[in-house]
């Protein structure tokens, strides 16, 4: 229950038999405006507050706080190269993202899931990052930011200042649930109630803008009609508000969907150049010590004389430049158009970012406020509307392995936007990702590095070059291994398949996204076995305008352990299922989460401070599923027997597994017969090969080569031989590694253990397991991965023979029955 409707009663019966007759008066003179006012300054006051409490925590953070750095070797007149840069292009499957350079700061403007993993991708260097600003605690916004912080500490970036709404701080004690006490980097968090942020590069003004949709409760308004009565009540709500937040008798929940932060950047002024050769021309003592002060009063405006001569700034100085600015705004309802319109801090700017839905677009207020900015004023829109290629590299190994098998490995799909682009008065520029508009030294668009422009020769070199390659390749393999194709690709959507979104491990990178694998059990069931960063991104990129369907099937969702890398995709991934469902017209239910129960520490401070999440899980703690484990509650055990009906599995067991603490693995078995195990994370493991006992199909994780067998028991991971000596141990008909360290960037190495019966996982590769008797369901992998090397030649290029040598993914025929060889 809510504690705070615990203190609401009493406290508005306080104020009824107290007859708050001043407030009534000023509800009456002010009108409806009154209630959301006062509301707003309680919780700035609020704010300021809670502040104060913490301020001897932040004492020796001040000049953290204040970023007045000294670094060797920087103008003290302002950076010369200033660009922003499109990151995410707020499209569904990669939400909005900004980059801002300087050759002083890196800055970044929302931090939303696959963030990072795009920055590695088209190197934009987090390593120099030192800024993060937040338009809104929602999970589209900071939903990297969890793994960049990690990545920011692991590559020893010593502070980052984090500016945005006040409950950031909430959020970076949430996330030391599952990161650890961040003891490395200096995390400060600037809230909009603070003073601006000044650096060498710019000053950043928070500008709070609050939205329309706090209503009070139901309770509070009366079933009288007149407006008084509604005022009255209103007024009597706000003011027990106000007392309850002053004797801190709220609960403790900051959660605030109805404030957004705006930021206004100005870039500090730029003195012109001094032109050498002008100033020769005139007779000035160039080379020699009396230039010194004569060129500090040109560039600072100052007409001089020598020699009787009067030299004028203009005749040797470049003009200056005063510093251009930029806003950043983010409107994601109707309810705060009035909010960013009247707002006079929003001041005009060289460009405006509108993170901006196209419902909220093109409303008539929205675009009187744009026609209001001056004619030279460009105007940057990211939303779902926007079409672009993020993931370049992705997609080229993708169709080069499609190329291959086209069953095996489907080419990736995009999301065609449903609400068409609204005819707007001031014509904006649609985002794509990497796209940039110059602020220093010209005010212009750059769109040269522009994926779209890679995409394109991507596909022209592949389909000109690569096939006649590819074909020959084909051929040689077949004549060698006396292996043929069969006529046609049958069975495509046979079930149970496997689909690999994530496959590599610890971070996001541009081959091989964090852990997730997808089971579907038949075209309306489905499970998913870990969900790291970025979870659903692969799922719009596999399924494009089919993943709502894909979403709606889910479930159940298994977490094997708190790692960042294995959980931080789920949020993003409930959210966007419950808009699935809703706009498919299905029923609403909650997944069934099958996780560590510390899982519920994140979840909980999640939902008091960011948004709403508990609704969306029914939890199952993954120790009730172990094998001797008396399941305490009622509620659980219904929960269980929900998650075998609705599956139709005849079990769903876990184990502890050797990894980090609350580490599990699972194995799940379905009525027909077939058999899946999944290992998590995990060193050789006894009671895995317990619960995988005969397993149709094993994912086993293999982050580590052979030889770095001391290192994997340090990072209690596995090898490929450990892995598939495990297999071996639980007789396993076929086993897919998985969870590769991402130094390997595309392929692992192997050793001699790897054998027929064991394949290599890719991001968005699909398998299946088929049947081949008549009483029950034994399973082979679509995907027999026969990599004998025993080189390191795993930094070449997926091309031709070397990905044959690699993977030749061929069916052949056997007793009439496909398989993969």
């Amino acid at each position: 229950m809510n504690t705070a409707r615990l203190w609401q009663k009493p406290f508005a019966l306080l104020f009824i038999q107290t007859k708050s007759i001043t407030a009534c008066r000023l509800a009456v003179a002010c009108g409806s405006r009154f209630h959301r006012n006062v509301f707003q300054f309680c919780r700035t006051m609020t704010t300021n507050m809670e502040q104060n409490t913490k301020n001897f925590k932040k004492a020796k953070q001040k000049d953290t706080l204040r970023r007045l750095k000294t670094k060797d070797h920087r103008n003290s007149h302002g950076p010369s190269t200033v660009y922003l840069q499109v990151v995410g292009s707020g499209s569904r499957d990669n939400g909005a993202s900004l980059y801002v350079f300087s050759e002083y700061n890196r800055y970044l403007f929302n931090c939303g899931e696959g963030t990072q993993r795009l920055m590695q991708e088209h190197k934009l260097k987090a390593s120099r990052l030192d800024n993060i600003f937040l338009t809104r605690m929602n999970w589209d916004n900071i939903g990297g930011l969890s793994g960049m912080i990690l990545t920011l500490k692991d590559i020893g970036v010593p502070e980052c200042v984090l500016s945005g709404p006040p409950q950031l701080g909430n959020f970076i004690n949430a996330i030391k649930v599952f990161s650890g006490a961040l003891e490395d980097i200096k995390l400060s968090v600037r809230p909009y109630t603070e003073e601006a942020y000044t650096d060498e590069t710019m000053s950043v003004h928070q500008v709070p803008v609050f939205g329309e949709c706090w209503r009070p409760p139901s309770y509070l308004l009366s079933s009288r009609g007149s407006q008084l009565g509604v005022h009255l009540h209103v007024s009597i709500y706000t003011s027990m508000y106000i007392m309850c937040y002053i004797l801190g008798l709220m609960s403790k929940a900051t959660r605030d969907p109805s404030l957004v932060v705006a930021f206004v950047c100005k870039l500090h002024a730029k003195k012109g150049n001094f032109l050498v050769p002008q100033a020769i021309a005139l007779g000035l003592p160039v080379g020699k010590p009396a230039i010194g002060p004569l060129v500090v009063d040109l560039k600072n405006g100052k007409t001089v004389t020598y020699e009787g001569k009067e030299i004028r700034p203009e005749q040797v100085c470049t003009p200056s430049d005063p510093g251009p600015v930029f806003l950043v705004v983010e409107c994601p309802t109707v309810e705060f158009i009035d909010g960013i319109c009247t707002n006079e801090r929003l001041d005009p700017a060289a460009l405006v970012v509108h993170m901006t839905p196209e419902v909220v677009l093109k409303t008539e207020r929205y675009q009187e406020w744009m026609e209001r900015f001056p004619s030279s004023t460009q105007h940057l829109v990211l939303n779902e509307q926007v079409q672009t290629v993020h993931n370049v590299r992705s997609l080229k190994i993708q169709t080069q392995l499609n190329m291959i098998h086209p069953e095996i490995f489907p080419q990736l799909k995009n999301i065609n936007p449903k609400e068409e682009k609204g005819s707007l008065r001031v014509a904006p520029v649609r985002a794509e990702c990497l796209l940039k508009f110059q602020l220093r030294p010209l005010l212009e668009w750059q769109r040269y590095t522009l994926t779209h422009s890679l995409t394109h020769s991507l596909t022209h070199s592949l389909t000109h070059s690569l096939t006649h390659s590819l074909t020959h390749s084909l051929t040689h393999s077949l004549t060698h291994s006396h292996l043929s194709l069969p006529p046609s690709l049958l069975h495509a959507h046979r079930y149970p398949e496997v689909i690999f979104l994530g496959t590599g491990s610890a971070l996001p990178m541009k081959i091989r996204n964090v852990s997730g694998t997808l089971l579907n059990i038949s075209a309306g069931q489905s499970i998913l076995l870990d969900c790291g960063e970025g979870t659903f991104g692969q799922l719009c990129r596999h399924y494009g305008d089919g993943v709502d369907d894909a979403l709606s099937n889910i479930s159940t969702i298994f977490v094997s352990h708190m790692h960042a890398d294995h959980h931080t995709g789920l949020l993003k991934l409930l959210y966007q299922r419950e808009r699935a469902m809703a706009t498919l017209g299905k029923p609403f239910s909650p997944v069934y989460l099958v996780a560590p129960i510390q899982i519920m520490t994140w979840l909980n401070q999640f939902h008091d401070h960011c948004e709403e999440i508990l609704s969306h899980v029914n939890i199952i703690p993954n120790k009730f599923l172990c094998d001797g484990t008396e399941v305490p509650k009622y509620k659980t055990k219904s929960f269980i027997q929900a998650v075998l009906k609705k599956n139709d599995l005849d079990r769903f067991q876990t184990c502890h597994v050797h990894h980090c603490r609350n580490a599990f693995a699972c194995s799940i078995t379905h009525r027909s017969g077939w058999k899946l195990a999944f290992s998590g994370d995990t060193m050789p493991c006894e009671a895995f090969v317990g619960i995988g006992k005969n397993a149709t199909l094993l994912i086993h994780e293999a982050t580590l080569e052979d030889g770095l067998e001391e290192e994997a028991v340090e990072k209690r991971h596995s090898t490929t031989s450990q892995a598939i000596a495990m297999g071996m141990k639980m007789n396993a008909e076929f086993i897919m590694l998985n969870h590769f360290s991402q130094r390997y960037a595309k392929i692992p190495l192997f050793s001699p253990d790897f054998t027929d019966r064991v394949g290599i996982s890719f991001d968005h590769m699909k398998v299946s397991m088929r049947a081949h008797t008549h009483t029950r369901t034994h399973a082979r992998t679509h995907a027999r991965t026969s990599a004998r090397t025993h080189t390191r030649t795993h930094n070449s290029e997926l091309l031709g023979t070397e990905l044959l040598a690699y993977c030749p993914l061929l069916r052949k025929q056997k007793d009439g029955v496909s398989y993969i060889c």
